[in-house]
């Protein structure tokens, strides 16, 4: 196996051909480890989460002619002032990373990534590595890896990410969460349509509404002051660059839900791997007395178990709405090690 160190933006160019392909069978399949996902959150550098100096230390990985794994990572300074070795992606807007390989050449990958890195000077002393899924086999192999070579380790849990296996029905979804939510969304959703006011969701499919439907994403997102705060030009940049490449890819699901023709409430979600990835929203709240956000959660996960998408993956965070639809956890996780 030979390995390659990319040190430049020019790596992107170089292994773009084969970046996604290999991702679609990797260990961890998750949209913020697609190629034009981190390609623009590189040129953004996380909309702005890190500065200079901060540079790329992509690994990958060839049998001959055969691209086995790409680590796409970046060395940067961390809040405490330490260098450290970081998944291209870290930390805040990217909800699930990993390495990017496949189960069956995983083990041989991961070992001699670590001989690289505990070997070479290029890398920095410290490894952080946030948001890997609690199931993925990269956290067990390096802590391995790292108690055989006698060095400091730490994996613990990151932050929760619910999410909700659905079934091949709503009302089989509806059965099976707390009777008192079943009853809620039903009547939430029932108040709305039976409300006397043009009610009416879609998703955005058309290019020339583009423009139009991103806009109003950010007016929707800035009504929440939080999120307004959040809203620099650089983070704007780094999302609509998401939005548009996801767009172009053919897998964002951006849904509004409009009262008498005003858009009153959005999802921004990505359609992918046989499951909803649901990653930002927005809602008016002059519309409160129709429960917009609940109402066109509802429909969506309707509308996701009609395409026979397997999950409704609400990722990081541990807001109460999302366990009252349902979800369960399953973490996402910090893993650290010192050299």
């Amino acid at each position: 196996m030979e390995l390659i160190i990319h040190e430049n933006d020019e790596a992107f160019d170089q292994l773009e051909l084969n970046w996604n392909s290999l991702l679609n069978n990797a260990v961890t399949h998750s949209p913020f480890l697609r190629f034009e996902y981190l390609r623009n959150w590189w040129k953004t550098r996380g909309g702005g989460e890190w500065q200079e100096p901060s540079r790329l230390l992509i690994i990958s990985a060839w049998q001959g002619t055969r691209l086995v794994g790409i680590a796409p990572f970046f060395s940067t300074i961390n809040q405490d002032g330490v260098e450290v070795l970081a998944l291209l992606g870290s930390i805040e807007i990217s909800d699930s990373l990993d390495l990017i390989v496949s189960l069956d050449d995983h083990e041989l990958f991961c070992s001699e990534v670590w001989k690289l890195i505990l070997l070479d000077d290029h890398f920095p002393k410290h490894l952080e590595w946030y948001n890997l899924p609690i199931g993925s086999p990269t956290l067990s192999t390096f802590e391995n890896l790292a108690r055989q070579s006698g060095v400091r380790v730490i994996q613990e849990i990151y932050q929760p990410s619910p999410t909700i296996p659905l079934p091949n029905s709503f009302d089989g979804y509806l059965a099976n969460i707390d009777k008192k939510q079943r009853h809620e969304i039903r009547r939430k959703i029932r108040r709305a349509e039976e409300s006397g006011r043009n009610v009416r969701w879609y998703i955005t499919t058309q290019f020339t509404e583009l423009d139009e439907h991103i806009d109003e994403l950010f007016r929707l997102m800035a009504l929440d002051p939080k999120k307004a705060e959040f809203f620099t030009p650089l983070m704007r940049q780094q999302m609509e660059g998401c939005i548009r490449t996801s767009f172009d890819h053919g897998y964002l699901q951006l849904a509004f839900l409009e009262v008498d023709g005003k858009k009153v409430c959005v999802y921004f979600n990505f359609d992918l791997d046989d499951k909803i990835w649901v990653y930002n929203s927005g809602y008016d709240r002059d519309y409160n007395d129709l429960s917009v956000g609940w109402v066109l959660l509802g429909y969506l996960i309707e509308y996701a178990i009609q395409l026979g998408r397997k999950e409704f993956d609400f990722m990081r965070g541990d807001e109460d709405y999302k366990y009252k639809f349902g979800a369960i956890d399953r973490p996402v996780m910090r893993l650290s090690i010192t050299k």
